[in-house]
């Protein structure tokens, strides 16, 4: 399955918080999109790694993508190293994406920044010809993406650009709500955390808001990039609203 269209995510919910409704905008234009969540979220204070996976299943449903995966690498403890390198580079080799949608290259939790830095890495290196990887005991053939692009997490960080996704909010804040572990959440026996609170719903939905503001339009979401995009046509730019 070659898509084009891959968002390549430390944690499940990271897709879902930050690129869910470009993913979703892109389905809707016939494109091939998917995600690959790096790590399971095993250390994420309340659930377990078997309720993230049920819920993870549950917010797939609702995107409506066309795949996703779990590279399995540890939670917390993965490194931008040669063999976490490797395990990534074996997934952009299996789909093949024009575009890799990533995390946040600095931000509140560690884990974002160097999943941003081993994703942008094993980017340039699935690339490499003389880089050996296998798929079901195949060889699989470099492939570099066109672009890479971080999205924006929970600290703010000015956008390269921004993706209108106001036809699909709602939609977007209905696959953060399929973590029901993790989010907007009554009190109960476990700790409450900065996320599970109605105010952290509340500020992605904000941010949605003021990043729509900078195009002129309700919602929108935001990324940044190392590599100047080309366009074919001045159509590619959305017109502010004055």
């Amino acid at each position: 399955m070659k898509l084009d269209v891959l968002a390549i995510c430390a944690h499940p919910d990271d897709a879902e918080l930050s690129c869910a409704g470009t993913l979703m905008m892109e389905k809707l234009q016939g494109k091939m999109v998917g995600i690959a969540d790096l790590t399971a979220g095993e250390l994420g204070t309340r659930g377990t790694h078997l309720t993230r996976q049920q819920e993870s299943e549950e917010a797939t449903r609702i995107l409506g993508i066309d795949v996703r995966v779990n590279v399995g690498i540890p939670d917390g403890f993965f490194e931008n190293s040669k063999p976490h390198q490797l395990e990534v580079i074996k997934v952009i080799r299996r789909f093949r994406p024009s575009i890799i949608l990533t995390n946040a290259p600095s931000d509140r939790h560690p884990d974002h920044g160097r999943a941003a830095a081993l994703v942008r890495d094993a980017a340039f290196l699935s690339g490499l010809r003389k880089v050996d990887t296998f798929w079901q005991d195949e060889q699989q053939e470099a492939w570099r993406p066109a672009q890479v692009f971080h999205f924006i997490q929970d600290r703010f960080l000015q956008p390269s650009f921004v993706y209108d996704i106001t036809p699909v909010i709602d939609r977007k804040i209905m696959s953060i709500k399929a973590f029901k572990s993790q989010f907007d959440t009554v009190p109960d026996d476990e700790p409450q955390t900065y996320i599970s609170t109605p105010a952290f719903l509340e500020s992605i939905i904000e941010r949605s808001k003021m990043m729509g503001k900078m195009i002129g339009v309700p919602h929108a979401e935001g990324f940044i990039t190392e590599k100047v995009p080309g366009i074919a046509s001045f159509d590619a730019f959305v017109q502010n609203v004055t």
